[in-house]
């Protein structure tokens, strides 16, 4: 699995800062005590591997269901169950109550952060594509795509890979809606798209599980930035969500956090060097 870089020179003053202002936070409020009552977290996923993931059996997994999995256990409510949901779907379901949390790798950016009320970072990753063997259109960035008039890309709906290619000047017509990672690799196999972006660890898991030598990855993606996730909130249960923060903080700092996500191929040194705030400040 291909490793990214991330710088961590201010892993110890970000970390250091989330303690210090979730030292006052209160696992007590109401949204709280409902979880605990009802004895599980509601979480919408994407079934995005290793983001997300739901097993035969109904289980979920996945490196940010698993996270958040230990932090509720923490705070006292025993279990967590999934809905897997579009991107597009899932702000709109936490803000009408259908949900209790996001843990999808949905990353921050403003829009997002004036929307939703997330927790520090959990999730770091940068942009990749899947392609047919030996790169036939030659893509390197979302603007090669759009340069090329006859090349579609295929992205979840609602998702940062969408927005990217829209915004990289791709027509609308030519970014193609996909519902899951299986139909996006399958779409690129029969030559419907030429290209499926998603982050570079979720095409990775594909490309595994495809074992296709007919197909390649083109990662990071040239020009897009590299992203975090955090657990995503209603604006209504900020007590919430700063309990949650308590014990991620507790985390990171006894080395668990790592334990977790770094199995899934996640950098926890990526988490650990930015905060909630320099994301969703960022353009």
């Amino acid at each position: 699995m291909k490793k990214i870089a991330f710088l961590a020179g201010i892993a110890g003053l970000a970390l250091g800062s989330v303690l210090a202002a979730a030292t006052g936070a209160s696992a007590d409020d109401a949204k709280l005590d409902q979880l605990k009552k009802q004895g599980f977290a509601r979480l919408a996923i994407a079934n995005e591997p290793p983001y997300t993931a739901v097993a035969a059996d109904g289980k979920v997994s996945g490196a940010a269901p698993d996270v958040a999995r230990e932090i509720f256990k923490r705070l006292g409510v025993p279990d967590v169950v999934a809905s897997i949901s579009e991107y597009g779907a899932m702000i709109p379901g936490l803000q009408a109550g259908r949900f209790d949390v996001i843990t999808a790798g949905l990353f921050m950016k403003p829009e997002r952060c004036a929307a939703v009320a997330y927790s520090e970072p959990v999730l770091c990753d940068a942009e990749a594509m899947l392609v047919k063997k030996g790169n036939p259109k030659h893509f390197k960035s979302y603007e090669d795509v759009a340069k090329d008039t006859s090349a579609t890309i295929g992205a979840p709906g609602g998702g940062t890979e969408e927005k990217l290619a829209l915004n990289a000047g791709v027509p609308r017509e030519r970014v193609i809606v996909v519902p899951d990672g299986q139909s996006g690799l399958k779409m690129v196999q029969d030559g419907r798209i030429d290209a499926y972006s998603l982050p570079v660890l979720s095409i990775n898991d594909l490309m595994k599980k495809a074992n296709d030598p007919n197909l390649e990855v083109i990662a990071p993606v040239q020009g897009a930035p590299v992203y975090c996730d955090g657990a995503a909130f209603n604006k209504k249960d900020t007590a919430l969500r700063d309990a949650f923060d308590v014990e991620l903080a507790k985390m990171k700092k006894s080395g668990e956090f790592a334990k977790i996500i770094e199995p899934y191929g996640f950098s926890a040194k990526a988490a650990m060097s930015t905060t909630r705030d320099k994301l969703c400040a960022a353009k």
